[in-house]
């Protein structure tokens, strides 16, 4: 692939999303408008989003563990082949909200079903595509949550609802990941201010850009 592909994982109310929207806007600043791709994970594609809302209902509350891990492999397997893999052919920077590091440390670690097991159903759905930078926004779970009540009430989703301790096994999975593999996995303090945070990032981000 020509492109570079980038992702930003970590949990709920890390920071994420608004921290790749400052950097969306230094990379307009800069003139590479066309020379990038911004998607999300669940979602991305019109699949894939489908996909994504019955993942999120609140009202899917008897959903099998198994099956949340399935589904989000199937918005993966979607979104991969209609949106990221040609973005990459085409030499693009792709940056994505989530991406396989999610799913180990959700399912396969939060919801305790296997991170070895979610990990062989991933390869499947993605024939082995692995990002080539990713950054991890760390942050205590309780912070993260308490950022969701406070700034997300109109958003709040299932996996939202759940309890503290379903959300350090998650932490503690992405912290393990991190360890394993230093150098994709950049580890971010998103205790600090949204500004310094985008910063940091967009300073590692610099040396992959044209």
């Amino acid at each position: 692939m020509a492109g570079i592909f980038v992702t930003f994982e970590g949990t709920d109310g890390s920071g994420k999303t608004s921290v790749i929207n400052d950097l969306t806007a230094r990379l307009d600043q800069m003139g590479l408008q066309d020379q990038y791709l911004v998607t999300r994970e669940p979602g991305g594609s019109r699949i894939s989003e489908a996909i994504r809302e019955i993942i999120l209902d609140q009202k899917n509350t008897e959903m099998d563990q198994k099956t949340e891990a399935l589904l989000y492999a199937a918005s993966r397997r979607q979104h991969l082949v209609e949106k990221i893999l040609p973005a990459l052919a085409a030499g693009k920077l792709v940056i994505c909200d989530r991406f396989v590091d999610s799913s180990l440390a959700y399912q396969g670690a939060g919801r305790a079903i296997g991170v070895k097991q979610v990990a062989a159903i991933n390869q499947f759905a993605t024939d082995g595509l692995t990002p080539d930078l990713t950054f991890y926004f760390d942050l205590a779970p309780e912070i993260g949550l308490n950022r969701i009540k406070k700034n997300r009430q109109d958003e709040v989703n299932r996996l939202d609802e759940e309890q503290l301790s379903f959300y350090q096994l998650v932490r503690t999975e992405y912290l393990a990941l991190a360890d394993q593999e230093p150098e994709r996995i950049k580890t971010i303090d998103a205790t600090r201010s949204e500004t310094e945070v985008a910063a940091t990032v967009f300073s590692q981000l610099k040396k992959y850009l044209p």
